[in-house]
């Protein structure tokens, strides 16, 4: 049985259930983000790290605001594509992911990865307009 727990353990991800605006430490690299909350906030990355990952899920779908996910000192370093109600959507040179609200759903996510230099997203919103990709600054 100590096996069997230990190897279920090690299967589980670092993951935190966020109700506020979270500016997230390179510490925390490979975490799972439950964005929870009835007032929607900003969750802002760190500087690009090498290596670095962190995923984004709706658990609560934003309402009266959006969850917005924001570089550091508005870097334009967010290139990829998500795939919003079939459409990919792309972004290049790009500064804010965003959960629209009244439009994205819970169980909607982005994955962002770092090279060391700029952030590479992923994801999956169901309606459209659900996640948009921007340079906001």
């Amino acid at each position: 049985k100590y096996i069997a727990a230990k190897k279920l353990a090690s299967m589980v991800r670092d993951y935190e259930i966020v109700t506020a605006t979270n500016t997230i430490l390179y510490s925390e690299c490979g975490t799972t983000y439950y964005l929870n909350s009835a007032t929607e906030f900003a969750s802002t990355l760190p500087s690009p790290v090498v290596g670095c990952q962190f995923t984004f899920v709706i658990k609560a779908a934003p309402v009266g605001a959006n969850y917005t996910v924001v570089t550091a000192s508005n870097a334009t370093v967010i290139f990829g594509s998500v795939t919003v109600n079939g459409a990919v959507i792309a972004g290049a040179n790009e500064d804010t992911i965003t959960f629209t609200a009244s439009a994205a759903l819970a169980g909607d996510w982005v994955t962002v990865e770092s090279d060391g230099t700029n952030w590479y997203v992923r994801g999956q919103g169901a309606p459209a307009t659900a996640i948009t990709l921007t340079d906001a600054a």
